[in-house]
């Protein structure tokens, strides 16, 4: 029976890397010790608990280890794991990724151009995406860098209900840059 015991701890010690120590993993001489069920047995010797939870052909997992003694439960590893897998991805699920969305100006946009544009970066913000809005000046656009900031300044003006700037419009190389962020997160 003793002999069994070891040889199901050594096969359970490929979990000793993970979160919970398993079976002959424990290191503690005596262990306040939870049923399956979640009733309280009381402290018992880590023998003890090994071989009721052969019994019960279940694992032994060192759930508190802080805690003196510490507290082991006797259950299904296999089932814990996935359990703490489930809740995890649906965690995974819940949260909301911001992305950065980019859309590229330039300061002789014609009216249509900038209203397709506009109703891009709208629905963006409308998602929950920051927006990253570029206007790139050629040649001797460089120099009329007044007309990009009207283009830019107009743009945060019709976007006043749904966006809020980060800044003010910006020189980077040859590029004026804005980012936009929207008011409500979904």
């Amino acid at each position: 029976m003793l002999c069994d015991l070891l040889e199901i701890s050594l096969k359970d010690n490929r979990f000793a890397e993970e979160k919970y120590k398993l079976n002959g993993a424990i290191t503690a001489s005596e262990v306040r010790l939870i049923d399956q069920d979640g009733h309280l047995i009381g402290v018992v010797s880590k023998q003890e608990a090994l071989k009721m939870a052969a019994e019960m052909d279940l694992d032994l997992v060192e759930i508190a280890p802080q805690n003196t003694p510490p507290v082991c439960k006797i259950i299904n590893y296999g089932k814990l794991k996935y359990e703490l897998q489930k809740k995890k991805s649906e965690a995974k699920k819940k949260q909301k990724i911001i992305e950065m969305k980019e859309m590229k100006f330039t300061p002789t946009i014609a009216f249509h151009d900038y209203q397709v544009k506009f109703n891009n970066i709208c629905r963006f913000l409308r998602e929950g995406n920051k927006v990253k809005v570029t206007l790139r000046l050629r040649g001797r656009e460089i120099s009329h860098q007044d007309i990009g900031v009207r283009v830019l300044n107009r743009l945060v003006d019709d976007l006043k209900d749904i966006a809020k700037c980060e800044g003010t419009p910006h020189l980077e190389g040859k590029q004026l840059m804005l980012i936009l962020l929207p008011l409500t997160i979904k």
